[in-house]
């Protein structure tokens, strides 16, 4: 199974200097998949509060925090807000969204912190939705 890379890119092996994929990926599945994502989060994206990014900026700035700690609070914050809004949505996708939109606010708020912040959503969305991309991706 090929990994979905936060660049939008599958993960490979090289062989004689070309990529090789495990597995064939249908291109136009991806950009599907990518555009409802990205209509999810413009939807959600308003929906969070500058108090709940302001919060997290925080947990972020806080460099005494280990990032497993910052994780457990992302994970928390998600949870409350996927409940809090209403959706007919999979609560799976609702986070996984979530979990972006809260990323690229933190980012936007403070932009030195991209690299932190985008290595915890990184090990975040891995954690605990690597199978759901993984099953969308392959649908």
């Amino acid at each position: 199974e090929p990994e979905l890379q936060c660049d939008g890119n599958r993960s490979g092996h090289l062989q004689n200097g070309e990529l090789e994929s495990d597995a064939p990926v249908n291109e136009d599945v991806i950009r599907i998949i990518a555009a409802n994502l990205a209509e999810i989060g413009d939807k959600l994206e308003r929906d969070v509060q500058a108090k709940v990014v302001n919060d997290l900026v925080q947990h972020f700035l806080n460099e005494n925090l280990p990032g497993e700690e910052i994780m457990r609070h992302m994970s928390r914050v998600v949870r409350e807000l996927a409940q809090a809004i209403p959706s007919d949505m999979e609560q799976e996708k609702v986070m996984l969204v979530l979990a972006m939109v809260l990323t690229k606010k933190i980012v936007n708020t403070v932009p030195s912190l991209l690299h932190r912040v985008f290595t915890t959503s990184v090990n975040f969305i891995n954690q605990h939705f690597h199978n759901y991309v993984v099953e969308m991706v392959s649908a």
